[in-house]
């Protein structure tokens, strides 16, 4: 039975106080229901795979949060269904800002269940498309000054994954003041110089 991911962990740990027991919650209805899932971090947010596919996504914003299942278009729930094409925070479960906005447990369970068996039927999705532009994130122009100002440490950077990079620059454009950005800073910049990801503390063995 797979355990806990500790990035899952530290991403909980990082969001806004609303949604950590959302968070929690849901988490703990996905693992006590499909005990072989498998928890991972991707695009900079916490997924739930089964049986090698992606099967439901949490994401967290700054004043609410969202739930889905990757394969909602082929779920019997017209409410999920209907969702499939519409901006996240306006889907079904997409603007959540307590426990109180969640279906009861009951459903909850119901539809994992159904898109554990989605995944266990090898079932697929048409191809999801966008007229929008992919949303690029920008790292701060402090930091980019910094990683100029550090030669060694801005080359080990840029050898770097795209997602390694990404975590890095989310962190840092999050932050609510200067000082914390600041903070942050320093640590990414001793942290890249020794090769570590960001989230190098909660790795096995870190």
């Amino acid at each position: 039975m797979p355990g806990p991911e500790p990035k899952v962990d530290a991403y909980a740990e990082s969001v806004e106080a609303f949604a950590k027991p959302i968070l929690a919650h849901l988490r703990g209805v996905v693992r006590s229901t499909c005990p072989e899932v498998v928890e991972t971090l991707k695009w900079g947010i916490p997924h739930f795979d089964y049986r090698g596919e992606m099967m439901c996504i949490f994401a967290a914003y700054k004043s609410h949060c969202a739930f889905s299942f990757w394969k909602s278009s082929l779920m019997s729930d017209p409410r999920l269904k209907a969702s499939v094409d519409l901006p996240s925070s306006k889907r079904f479960m997409g603007k959540l800002t307590s426990l109180a906005d969640l279906p009861v447990d009951a459903e909850l369970i119901a539809w994992i269940r159904e898109a554990m068996v989605l995944n266990e039927q090898g079932a697929k999705v048409a191809p999801r498309t966008s007229s929008a532009p992919a949303k690029t994130v920008v790292a701060p122009s402090v930091f980019v000054d910094r990683l100029a100002a550090s030669p060694s440490v801005k080359t080990i950077f840029e050898s770097k994954s795209a997602s390694f990079r990404k975590e890095y620059i989310v962190w840092i454009a999050d932050a609510k003041t200067e000082a914390t950005r600041d903070k942050r800073i320093d640590e990414a910049l001793a942290w890249i110089a020794e090769g570590k990801g960001r989230f190098w503390k909660y790795a096995k063995g870190g």
